[in-house]
C-alpha cells in the first residue's frame, strides 16, 4: 500500500495546544504548509519559532477551498471553534479541534448534525490523555487486567495562572466556555474511557472564582462528581499551581480497580523528577514504579489511518460527543442550570 501523507491546514492558533496538535500529526506522517488565525494571537511568536517554514494566509478560504487539504487543526478561541469546524467539514475537511471542542449545547447539536450530513471526522484533542505516554501505558495495563475492572477514576487538573501573559478572552466566560467545559473535559474523557460508562449522571458540579473578584468572568476552581453505569468519577480542576513547581501543573490520574490500583503522575513527581510520565501500580502480585516515557502516543497515527480508511480506531465519534455533552452540562449545572442541556 502506498504511503498516506495527508495534508493539513491550521485555523486558529489562539491556544498553545496547537503546538502539540501539529507536531504530533507531522510526526505521524502528515504535511502542512499553511495557517490562518483571526487577528493577533499571544501564541504567534512561539508558533513561528517552531514552524518557520509555514505560510500565514489572510483569508481562511485559501485553506477551506484547497482540495489538497484533508484535515484542519483548530485552536482558535473556544467560542469560535464549533463554527470553524462546521465550515471546514462543509468544505470536505476532517477536523481536529483543541478542547473544548464547543462551548454550548447549541454548538454541539450543530456539530453533530454536520458530521451526520458530511461524514467527516470531528475529533477533540484531549491532550491530557492523547499526549501523555503514561496514559498509553495505563491503557495497556487495564486492558491486560492488571487492576481488574476500573470502578472509579479521580482526575486532578491543576494549572498555573500566568495571568500576565493571558489574552483578554481567557477571562471572558462566554469566550472560553467555563472551567468545567474547558479544563475538566480532559478528566471527563478519561472517566468515560477507563470506566466504559455511557449512561452518566452529574451528581455534583461546582465552578467558582475564588480569588480574583477583579476578573468576574474568570473561574479558578471547579469540581465534578459523576456516576456512570460502569463506574464513578471525581474531578478537580484549578488554577492554583504554585510558582515553585517546575511545570504548569501536577496533573494526576488515579484508577481504582477491583483487583488493584494505578496512579499516574503525568507531568512531574514532586521533589524527585521534573520530567513526567510516572506510573505506580499495585495489585495482588505487583508493587512497582514504571517509567512510561517511551510508551508512545497511538492516537495520532491511528487518526491518520482513520482519515484514510474512514474508521474510528483513534477514538469513537460517540465518545467525543459524549465527553463534550457532559462537560457542557456540568458547566450549566454548576452555574445554576439543570445541566440537561
Amino acid at each position: 500500500m502506498a504511503a498516506y501523507n495527508p495534508k493539513l491546514g491550521v485555523l486558529g492558533i489562539d491556544h498553545r495546544h496547537i503546538y502539540g496538535m501539529l507536531a504530533n500529526m507531522l510526526a505521524a506522517g502528515c504535511r502542512c504548509d499553511v495557517w490562518w488565525t483571526d487577528g493577533p494571537a499571544e501564541t504567534e511568536r512561539g508558533f513561528i519559532e517552531r514552524l518557520p517554514d509555514l505560510t500565514r494566509v489572510e483569508d481562511r478560504r485559501r485553506i477551506l477551498d484547497d482540495p489538497d487539504i484533508d484535515m484542519v487543526l483548530i485552536a482558535a478561541i473556544p467560542e469560535d471553534r464549533a463554527d470553524l469546524a462546521i465550515e471546514a467539514m462543509n468544505a470536505g475537511k476532517d477536523v481536529m479541534v483543541d478542547k473544548p471542542g464547543c462551548t454550548t449545547v447549541e454548538q454541539l447539536a450543530a456539530v453533530k448534525d454536520c458530521t451526520e450530513r458530511t461524514g467527516r471526522i470531528w475529533t477533540v484533542n484531549f491532550s491530557e490523555r492523547f499526549e501523555v505516554p503514561a496514559v498509553t501505558k495505563a491503557t495497556e495495563l487495564v486492558a491486560a487486567g492488571a487492576i481488574g475492572r476500573v470502578i472509579q477514576t479521580v482526575g486532578l487538573g491543576p494549572h498555573r495562572q500566568n495571568l500576565a501573559t493571558r489574552p483578554p478572552w481567557f477571562f471572558e466566560r462566554k469566550r472560553y466556555g467555563g472551567i468545567l467545559c474547558d479544563v475538566a473535559s480532559h478528566q471527563i474523557d478519561q472517566f468515560l474511557f477507563f470506566t466504559g460508562s455511557t449512561e452518566v449522571e452529574i451528581v455534583h458540579a461546582l465552578a467558582e472564582n475564588t480569588t480574583r473578584p477583579d476578573l468576574p468572568g474568570f473561574q479558578d476552581f471547579g469540581e465534578i462528581t459523576l456516576r456512570g453505569e460502569s463506574g464513578h468519577g471525581y474531578i478537580r480542576v484549578d488554577w492554583f499551581t504554585p510558582d515553585a513547581l517546575p511545570t504548569w501543573g501536577d496533573g494526576r490520574l488515579f484508577l481504582l480497580g477491583d483487583e488493584g490500583q494505578i496512579e499516574l503522575r503525568k507531568y512531574t513527581d514532586i521533589t524527585r523528577a521534573a520530567a513526567g510520565d510516572h506510573l505506580f501500580l499495585v495489585n495482588g502480585e505487583r508493587l512497582e514504579y514504571i517509567d512510561c516515557s517511551d510508551a508512545g502516543l497511538p492516537y495520532f497515527p491511528r487518526l491518520v489511518a482513520d482519515m484514510r480508511d474512514r474508521t474510528e480506531t483513534a477514538v469513537s465519534q460517540a465518545h467525543t460527543f459524549r465527553t463534550m455533552e457532559l462537560a457542557i452540562r456540568a458547566q450549566i449545572k454548576a452555574e445554576g442550570g439543570s445541566g440537561h442541556g
